[in-house]
């Protein structure tokens, strides 16, 4: 492990255990309405034939299990990310798993706000509606503070703020589907997570765990609140939130030999894409849920109904949140029926 890593590395073990172990003592209510069903996995998922998806992050982990999943379903599967040679691999990496897989690849990079508004502009020629977006992309504590190509701190920009502003300029898009859905991938450490408005883009002192529990937080937030302003507006988007528990990706491989030696703990990939294939495909799923692993502190599992933070419960900091992203990213929701 890198000595600079130490420190971060420290904050972000104990705050996790500390914030799953109150989460462990929380209770929860049983057998609610929109809870899987025991063992729920991909036999489970009715056919997607005929109907249209993009997953951002699709070229690795939960965001490549959750494509291939749509797909073998018979799903059309648009994966969006920044790199077209990783994206041509996974495609090709799928079709040998699910022969005639309908895929294609559209370059995304959620750091810059013009490149959302690109995709946003062609995709309608490639997909005549849009049945779910799968928020999924994500980069976890860089050691040092970075910026996107609009100057926000990256993990807010890629976790946040891009995946907000690509939900905005698509939702005409979904609008036009039958039973629209948002799928946003939040994370176990949005329990720890806290919105800094007084220093949103942590210039003025970085923390690599601080800023990524505030934007899984913000994922959070939003995903519930656009339920919301759906339900409000008669947008007719079912949104909902999901976490892949601790699951093996490549958020990890950034890191030192501790943290990358402690994937071996984790769940595989596959079944930590189960919370947001449920979330994306269940006709159950319900709008403003959150489902993630079932198991001990919601680590790792069969797919259940996730604790829902008190602090992503707070109306006022979503309306807040939502506005204050609205200006930042020139993204426009509409306000009432178009």
């Amino acid at each position: 492990m890198r000595a600079h890593d130490a420190p971060i590395v420290r904050r972000s073990c104990l705050a996790g255990l500390g914030a799953m172990t109150v989460a462990a003592c929380t209770a929860r209510a049983p057998g609610a309405a929109g809870d899987p069903r025991p063992g729920w996995g991909p036999p489970d998922m009715p056919p997607q034939a005929g109907r249209g998806f993009l997953v951002t992050g699709g070229t690795s982990g939960i965001g490549y299990e959750s494509s291939k999943a749509l797909a073998a379903a018979g799903a059309e599967v648009v994966i969006a990310a920044r790199s077209r040679e990783r994206g041509e691999e996974a495609i090709a990496a799928i079709r040998q798993e699910v022969p005639g897989a309908r895929l294609r690849f559209e370059k995304l990079d959620l750091a810059d706000l013009a490149s959302v508004r690109a995709l946003a502009a062609r995709l309608p020629e490639a997909l005549p509606r849009l049945d779910g977006l799968l928020n999924n992309a994500g980069v976890m504590e860089p050691p040092e503070r970075g910026t996107s190509a609009d100057g926000y701190e990256t993990q807010f920009a890629v976790n946040y703020l891009g995946h907000f502003a690509l939900t905005a300029e698509l939702l005409p898009m979904l609008r036009r589907a039958e039973a629209p859905r948002v799928v946003t991938l939040s994370s176990i450490a949005a329990r720890y997570g806290a919105i800094n408005f007084e220093d949103l883009q942590f210039a003025q002192r970085y923390d690599a765990s601080a800023a990524y529990g505030q934007s899984k937080l913000a994922c959070l937030l939003f995903a519930l609140e656009l339920q919301r302003r759906s339900e409000a507006g008669g947008w007719g988007i079912r949104s909902i939130a999901s976490h892949p528990g601790l699951s093996r990706t490549n958020l990890q491989a950034g890191h030192g030999p501790f943290r990358r030696a402690l994937r071996v703990l984790f769940q595989p990939a596959a079944q930590g894409a189960l919370p947001t294939l449920y979330a994306a495909t269940a006709p159950e799923a319900r709008g403003g849920g959150y489902y993630g692993p079932n198991g001990f502190l919601e680590a790792r599992g069969a797919v259940g109904a996730a604790e829902v933070p008190a602090a992503a419960a707070d109306g006022g900091a979503a309306a807040r949140l939502w506005t204050i992203s609205e200006a930042l990213s020139g993204a426009r929701f509409p306000s009432a029926i178009g």
